[in-house]
This record gives structure tokens, sequence and C-alpha cells, in this order.
């Protein structure tokens, strides 16, 4: 008797890297962060063992769950994430569109073979698959991302940024800003230097102590992170850096393949602010996403309301809620967010 289509007829646990690129490149919503390049960063900058699976369907569908698993401590006790924390999105790509029951199979799959916790947190733009695919086994966390359809082209999407927005932009572009682009090293150190002093002015918005919050920036964005993914994706990386009398104002960097993903922005504030110099970076980075024939320019996640998802939204970004998704065999996600809420308490945190 012949398989359900919806149920997986091969389980891989080793995903070829020619079979991973084909399925990447076949799936329309996916993201360079779910790429077997990006892969091969996170397993290059050390801490983590490539533990991906692929998934073949009697219906001829393929997908690709990436996964990764962490390097210490007892193999019962390690986590499974897709992806790790502070490494972009992750969950399943496919060669073509997933139904309810294709997810159900293979997030049954997950938790058969997963012998402590597995935490996934997929594209925004798969919110109601999973939705309706993770069941009550799964804790489901609330996310709201922002995400930019580049389909109607650069000069429509242009035309739909604010007025106040095109305003900002003709600004910057008036300051005599020297914004350079690419993945050379002198570009990852400007951007990196950048990061760490937002660090700092973060730390005082939110009431952090400064150690505290350059301690958590050292381990989750040390530089050498950020030159191993310039190494892996080439092209695909592209850090934007706008100087400001030859001093960097402002980067941000952009995974830019089938789909674009902002991933992280930074500025040195008394450059940035005069010159609006995020409003011309963004206002480039959409322009090459276009040009590039990217469908999407995701803009990460954002809190509802705040003044991150209002800038996102000057652009035209579409707030877009979502869930990350958790399954323990222990209740660690309750133990650590009231842990997490208690120490905020503490130090007076206030999230900006």
């Amino acid at each position: 008797m012949n398989a359900p289509a919806a149920v997986p007829v091969d389980v891989s646990t080793s995903v070829p890297a020619e079979v991973w690129d084909l399925v990447y490149r076949l799936d329309s919503h996916a993201l360079p962060t779910q790429s077997p390049r990006w892969a091969r960063a996170i397993t290059a900058s050390g801490g983590y063992y490539d533990v991906s699976r692929l998934y073949a369907f009697a219906d001829g569908r393929r997908a690709i769950l990436p996964l990764f698993e962490g390097a210490g401590g007892p193999r019962k006790l390690r986590s499974r994430l897709s992806p790790p924390s502070a490494w972009g999105f992750g969950g399943l790509i496919a060669s073509d569109p997933l139904g309810v029951a294709h997810l159900s199979a293979i997030l049954d799959d997950v938790i058969d073979n997963t012998t402590f916790r597995v935490h996934v947190r997929p594209n925004p733009l798969e919110a109601g698959l999973w939705k309706a695919a993770a069941g009550g086994r799964w804790i489901a966390v609330p996310r709201l991302a922002h995400v930019l359809d580049l389909r109607p082209g650069f000069d429509k999407i242009w035309a739909g940024f604010r007025s106040s927005t095109r305003g900002q932009i003709r600004k910057a572009e008036r300051a005599g800003l020297d914004v350079k682009s690419g993945c050379e090293p002198s570009l990852v150190e400007a951007f990196h230097g950048l990061l760490m002093r937002s660090v700092d002015r973060w730390a005082r918005r939110q009431h952090e102590p400064l150690a505290l919050a350059r301690w958590r920036a050292r381990g989750r964005d040390p530089i050498d992170k950020f030159n191993t993914i310039a190494k892996a994706l080439g092209p695909a990386c592209q850090f934007r850096v706008a100087y400001h009398n030859g001093e960097p104002a402002a980067a941000i960097l952009v995974l830019q393949e089938r789909n674009a993903h902002y991933t992280r922005g930074a500025m040195d504030e008394r450059l940035a602010a005069p010159t609006s110099a995020n409003y011309l970076l963004h206002r480039l980075a959409i322009e090459a996403a276009c040009n590039a024939g990217c469908a999407t320019y995701h803009m990460g996640e954002t809190t509802a309301g705040g003044t991150l998802a209002r800038f996102k939204e000057q652009f035209g970004a579409v707030a877009t809620p979502y869930a990350e998704y958790a399954f323990e065999r222990l209740p660690l996600y309750w133990l650590k967010d009231r842990a997490r809420t208690t120490v905020k308490r503490m130090i007076g945190f206030r999230d900006a």
C-alpha cells in the first residue's frame, strides 16, 4: 500500500549541499538565513553542530529543516535550534508549498527525535501554516516582524514612502555622505564599531547596566561572527556603511539572494541623526534588492507600536504577526521567562 502523500517516505539526517541549495532556490519565501551557506557560517562560528533534516514525501515534495545542536554539555541535555539565537530566521524551506498535513508530519518527527528541547523561529510569511500545524504540544511565543513587498518595483515603492521619509532621504543626499557597500573586512570593522556604540546607547535607554549590555553583545555578536558570515555568503552579504567626513555614521547589514533580509543596524547618533544617514541606507538597500529581483525586504522583529516599528512602516513595510515555537521535555521556557522578568524588574529595565 502506498504511503499517504503527506507522510514522509524518507527522512535523512544528512542533507547534501546541492539538494539543500536546489530546495532553497525553489522556495519563493526562502531567506538567506535558511540557505546552506548560512548553515556553514553557523557551524564555522563554533558552538553548534548541523543536525538539519531532509524530508521526502510521496507527492514529490521535499522539505528541509535547518537545525543546529549546541556543542556543549551532555548530548541528552542539548537544545536543537532553528536557528540558534541571534542568527536570524529558520524554519522549513520546501520545493513546493507545504500543506498543514506535511508540516504536522514533520513536527511529529522533530518531537520524536528530540531528547530535550527544540526551538524554531520560522519565516514570518509562513505564520498561518505554522499556527495551523503546531498543535497543543508546542509552546507558541507571539512575535512581530515587518516585511516590505518589492514586487511592485522601486518606482512604486518610492512613491509609497511617506513624504516625510522621502524628505529625510533627500536631506541625507545633500549631506555629502559617502556610502560604501560590500563584505570587505574594513566595512565589517566599521559596522561592528557602530554596533558596539549602539549597544551603549541602547543600554542607557533601557536602564541596563553598561557592563552587562557589553558582555551580552560580545557573546551574541562578536566581530568574528560577522567576518565568518561575510566569508560564507560572499556578495550575498552586504554591509552598507555611510561615512560623514570620513567617520562611520551609520551602517546596516542586508543579506540578499532571492529575498532580502535587513538583519542588523547601528549608528553613531551624533553623526547619523543630523544627516538622516539611516534613511539613505535603507533607500539604497531597497532599490538594490528591487534591481536584483528580490520579492521581499524583511526588516526583522519589532515591538508593536514602538519607535522602530514606526520607522519601518515609513518605508511601506507591513507589520506581520507570527510566532516562535518550542517543544520541551522540561518547562524551561517558563522558568527562563520568569527569571528574565525578575532580573529586568530588579535593574529597572525598560524595553526601548
